[in-house]
Formats: C-alpha cells, sequence, structure tokens
C-alpha cells in the first residue's frame, strides 16, 4: 500500500477526503471495529485547524516532551498518528495532546490522523 502526505494550504474553508478503510492492508470485508459508521479508523491528514478539542486541559503539557517531539518531527516526521472522532463531518480529538501542540508550534498546516467515526452518543460518552 503507498503511503501519501496530503498538503493542504492554510486558508482552506472545506475539503473533501477519500481513503480506504483498511489502511493496515487487510482485505476488503475483513473485521474492523465499526463505531457508527462503516470500517475501522482511517489514517489520513487532516488541517491542524479542522479538529476540535473540546476538553479543558486538566494540567498543561509537559514542555520538554513538546519540545522532543518537535525535533523528531522535524527530523523522520510524526511517527503515531493521533486519535481522532469524526461526528457528522467534525473531527474531535481527545488524545495526542503532546503531538498535537508540537505540530502547532512548529506551524504544519495538518497532522496524521487515525480517523474513527462515531454517532453523536459516542461523542457524549467522551465528553463525560
Amino acid at each position: 500500500m503507498a503511503n501519501f502526505v496530503l498538503q493542504v494550504p492554510n486558508t482552506i474553508r472545506s475539503f473533501a477526503m477519500f481513503a480506504s478503510p483498511n489502511p493496515n492492508g487487510a482485505p476488503p470485508g475483513g473485521s474492523g471495529s465499526s463505531s457508527g459508521g462503516g470500517g475501522g479508523p482511517v489514517i489520513l491528514e487532516i488541517p491542524i485547524d479542522k479538529i476540535r478539542r473540546p476538553l479543558m486541559r486538566t494540567r498543561a503539557n509537559d514542555p520538554n516532551k513538546v519540545k522532543e517531539l518537535m525535533d523528531s518531527i522535524k527530523e523522520i516526521g510524526l511517527q503515531v498518528p493521533i486519535d481522532v472522532l469524526e461526528v457528522d463531518g467534525v473531527y474531535y480529538g481527545f488524545s495526542g495532546c503532546h503531538r498535537y501542540e508540537a505540530h502547532q508550534r512548529l506551524g504544519l498546516p495538518t497532522i496524521r490522523c487515525k480517523i474513527r467515526r462515531g454517532t453523536k452518543e459516542t461523542l457524549r460518552h467522551h465528553l463525560r
């Protein structure tokens, strides 16, 4: 399976993305987890400003960890995508705080995400 990076301008207002529902190379119809949508998670580069981070931080990010991630991302790129929940076309991030901040501080327009689809009920569960 070929890897690709989607280059998106900072000024983008709307966009469409398409990807295989089986980023791990599993054959179609395999056993993927379904969270209110078809198939399992997909991995895509999406604009960082399109990800909502609805939870208030209970603690600050470790600045040393963010700096180390920034150095690593500059040298070899992001190795582990952040987890994102997509509900009705809106992306919500609940984890990957250090990686997200590192991308922001580097001024990168996109971030690699493992996206899984969910329902409004799934979103309510994450917000509890």
